[in-house]
């Protein structure tokens, strides 16, 4: 699990990439004891793994960062 700031995001170029498998995700909102509200993805699990459909990578957004993040992928895709 990570909960990501906007204050640690890079754009970094790399030699190669690649397209990945599709995988299933769902997200939820919630809020921290102190009235904070966060947004969580959740990836599960392949079928062929060999815990299938276990959660395998939580990512978590602070309001700010998710409102960051929102700006980068629009000007990335010119939205």
């Amino acid at each position: 699990m990570a909960l990501l700031s906007y204050k640690q995001l890079a754009k970094i170029d790399k030699n190669k990439y690649s397209v990945h498998r599709d995988a299933n995700w769902t997200y939820s909102v919630f809020r921290d004891n102190c009235g904070k509200k966060y947004f969580q993805i959740d990836t599960y699990g392949s079928e062929d793994r060999k815990m299938p459909n276990k959660i395998s990578q939580s990512l978590q957004f602070d309001e700010e960062t998710a409102l960051y993040l929102i700006n980068v992928i629009k000007n990335e895709f010119n939205l």
